[in-house]
């Protein structure tokens, strides 16, 4: 996974940890800092990430990248013949692949999807939250901010301090 410290790094970890726990994981960060926290969380190993290059020569089946568009060639460098790249995040805040050729970018036979956040309902919401019931899935919260302190919890979601999810209380 690309960006496993982000919000949905971390969910994603936990949900399929709680499933499947014997499931080998493995999460990109730019802060080697956080491979502790990564590891707390689920995944099995850290690897480094530098200047949109993930620091492996290792290849995978799969990959969710949560980094995005600006990662996404690299990406496909590390998949193997037949891999899927699931592109679900834009942390790193580009928005579209230019000069992207799908002959030569989606090479060994592989796939590139997607999930759009724009496609969720209240059955898929309904199922996510019997899937956390069924399986116990820890929910990982890292801070707790009023109404009044969202400005500063984007701060901290966007800071290196930055880990997991927070929660925005109206009271």
């Amino acid at each position: 996974m690309r960006g496993a410290g982000s919000g949905v790094g971390v969910a994603f970890a936990q949900l399929l940890k709680a499933r499947f726990p014997h499931i080998v994981l493995h999460g990109s960060t730019r802060n080697p800092a956080k491979a502790t926290r990564l590891q707390a969380v689920g995944f099995d190993e850290v690897i480094t990430e530098a200047d949109g290059k993930l620091q492996t020569d290792q290849s995978y089946d799969k990959i969710l990248e949560l980094v995005g568009p600006a990662t996404l060639r690299d990406s496909f460098s590390h998949i193997n013949e037949h891999g899927i790249v699931c592109n679900t995040g834009q942390l790193g805040n580009i928005w579209y692949v230019n000069d992207f050729d799908p002959i030569i970018e989606l090479k060994n036979n592989s796939y590139l999807t997607a999930f759009y956040s724009d496609n969720v309902s209240q059955a898929k919401l309904d199922a996510m939250f019997d899937y956390i019931r069924q399986f116990n899935v820890k929910i990982l919260i890292e801070r707790v901010f009023t109404l009044e302190q969202v400005p500063e919890a984007h701060r901290f979601l966007q800071s290196a301090d930055g880990f997991g999810k927070v929660v925005v209380v109206n009271e």
